[in-house]
């Protein structure tokens, strides 16, 4: 068999111009890469200037989120790219399971699950809003859709931004034939982009192009030009107007509403901190008295048991009234051990590792009751709750989608036009300065595109126009329903008051109770019944002092007045009993303070006066 062999010819090394134009062309090419090589620390100041400015236009001494600057090391680990992770599933046959003496003492284990170390952290109301904004995995999740939202908008700036790219080609073009021509061409076309405002964009184009004749049959085998392109491409019917900048509109009044909903998630997580601490204190009060009740039963036991030995009552009460003890102990080591898993909880969820001792020291908030009728309550949260602002706002967000949906139902009408400005064509190495402005070359043009087929369009603006009242609707009733949470827990308060002071009441006459049976040394179920009745009337007492704290943070969450400090704490109101000792009253800011004082006064007195309707248009 006859094999054809083809004469492949070498390609001499550029020289000369060309490896200069290389050169050039590869410097180029790496001061383009110079930005994506960049740290991330200058994004990470944008946002945070970002957030920053966003969240101090509330007012509201918000603390902005944090944005985490480690770059490399937490998305890198080994095994990350692994097709087949291992997995740990052993055989039955492999699991150990040792078994539990069945005449261990279970009690001696339970008290030993219990026992707190000597340094075991000390955790109170205030350490624990500092924590939970600390290492809370919820607020941390909050930060970051904050972010997120920033990081949008960045984007989104960006692409309204003067925008630069630069494109380096190289190729060698020839055939397999010998004797022909072989030539080396570089390209460099850098270009810069602008958005218009109201549609359409402009761009400027330097095109830079070498050839080098690596064989040829031609004495010029080098030649060198440069081209200055204006472009631009405008709308003028189909999506010229504010339709243009849709997304940029759309993404900055997100920041704006993401702002917001961070602000509000920080109140709510304040009041469920401080709701769930409120509780754990609750469950060590309701520990504590039941440790009395015991402590009580095993007296009156031993008291009892002194008389059975005398022969003065039955073995029959001796051993009722040991069977209350036992019966107290177990409901001791239950509510001993439903306080740790609150306990275990409540670390979970300020971040903290569940093996962390943790010891929970009672700390007294003192919340004053507001003096405001429920009408007036609901007006606050009309004009402050920021949750029903943002559904406001997103009503003009749906307009805004009809008025673009009509909008393509215009006729595309487009306007381009190009502006060229090329080197002297019979230089042989044509420079940036060497353009030729006589021969500069132009162009312009419309496009007019019928609107012969508008079916999808049409059925667009019908399903806009429908997204629009349904917003309308969802506010509606949002509105409702916080004018409605208002009212409610502001009626809570009262509530929950009346019902502490008949609480304390029932734990009064329960105890005066218990101490006449103790006196007139009744039966031993007598004064053990009575025992019960003054456990549950403490606890009783204790659950509505902690109602009504929540009350009274349910409502300024409500009513849209609650204030978080930069450090997750309660701001105190002018009117509180706390903000007033913190006042200087001789301070130089005191008599800013009292005017701002008497504003707000006027202001919520004039909202009732006139009770303005808020429709959401």
């Amino acid at each position: 068999m006859f094999l054809a062999r083809t004469h492949t010819p070498s390609i001499p090394i550029p020289q000369g111009h060309s490896r200069r134009a290389l050169a050039a062309g590869l410097l180029i090419a790496a001061a383009s890469l110079t930005p994506a090589c960049s740290s991330l620390r200058d994004v990470d100041k944008k946002i945070d200037l970002l957030v920053q400015h966003r969240s101090d236009s509330l007012n509201a001494g918000a603390r902005p989120p944090r944005v985490d600057s480690e770059e490399q090391g937490r998305w890198q680990a080994p095994g990350q790219a692994d097709l087949h992770p291992e997995t740990v599933n052993p055989s039955a046959y492999e699991l150990p399971y040792p078994m539990a003496a069945e005449d261990r003492d279970v009690a001696v284990k339970l008290d030993e699950y219990a026992e707190i170390p000597a340094d075991a952290m000390h955790v109170n109301l205030t350490t624990s809003f500092r924590i939970a904004q600390e290492t809370s995995r919820e607020y941390r999740n909050a930060e970051e859709d904050y972010l997120l939202a920033a990081i949008r908008l960045l984007i989104e700036r960006h692409r309204w931004s003067p925008r630069f790219f630069d494109d380096l080609s190289a190729n060698i073009a020839g055939d397999f034939e010998g004797g022909a021509e072989t030539a080396l061409n570089l390209v460099n076309d850098l270009r810069v982009t602008q958005r218009l405002p109201y549609g359409g964009d402009v761009e400027a184009r330097l095109i830079w192009r070498a050839t080098e004749q690596l064989r040829t049959s031609v004495t010029d085998d080098y030649t060198q030009s440069s081209s200055l392109v204006l472009s631009a491409n405008i709308p003028l019917l189909r999506d010229a107007g504010l339709i243009a900048r849709e997304d940029l509109i759309q993404a900055e009044r997100d920041l704006v509403y993401a702002a917001r909903d961070f602000e509000r998630f920080r109140r709510e997580f304040l009041v469920d901190i401080a709701q769930d601490y409120f509780g754990l204190v609750a469950q060590l009060s309701s520990i504590e008295n039941q440790r009395r009740s015991l402590d009580s039963r095993r007296n009156e036991f031993d008291r009892m048991q002194a008389r059975f030995e005398a022969g003065k009552v039955s073995a029959s009460r001796a051993r009722r009234l040991e069977s209350d003890v036992l019966a107290a102990r177990s409901a001791l080591i239950d509510r001993r051990e439903a306080y740790l898993v609150a306990l275990d909880r409540f670390k979970i969820r300020l971040g903290m590792p569940v093996e962390t001792p943790v010891i929970i020291d009672p700390t007294s908030l003192e919340l004053p009751e507001p003096e405001i009728a429920p009408a007036q309550s609901a007006l606050l949260a009309l004009r402050y709750r920021l949750d029903l602002q943002n559904s406001r706002d997103r009503i003009n967000d749906a307009r805004r989608d009809v008025a673009n949906s009509y909008n393509q139902l215009l006729p595309d009408l487009d306007f381009d036009g190009s502006v060229n400005f090329d080197t002297d064509p019979t230089d042989r190495v044509g420079g940036l300065l060497s353009f030729d402005l006589d021969d500069a070359r132009y162009a312009l043009g419309l496009t007019l595109s019928l609107p012969l087929d508008r079916e999808i369009e049409h059925l667009n603006v019908r399903s806009a126009i429908i997204g629009l009242q349904r917003q309308i609707r969802n506010y509606d009733q949002f509105r409702d329903n916080v004018i409605l949470d208002a009212r409610a827990q502001r009626r809570e308060i009262d509530q929950r008051r009346l019902t502490l002071i008949l609480a304390e009441e029932r734990v009064e006459s329960t105890r005066l109770e218990l101490e006449e049976l103790i006196i007139k040394e009744e039966e031993a179920n007598l004064i053990s019944d009575s025992q019960d009745d003054l456990i549950q009337a403490e606890d009783a007492r204790d659950s509505a002092m902690r109602d009504l704290r929540n009350a009274i943070l349910d409502y300024l969450l409500a009513t849209g007045q609650l204030r978080v400090r930069h450090d997750g704490s309660l701001q105190p109101l002018p009117g509180m009993g706390s903000y007033e000792e913190m006042r200087d009253p001789e301070g130089p800011e005191t008599e800013a303070i009292e005017e701002s004082i008497e504003a707000a006064q006027e202001a919520v007195e004039e909202m009732v006066e006139d009770s303005p309707a808020d429709d959401g248009s």
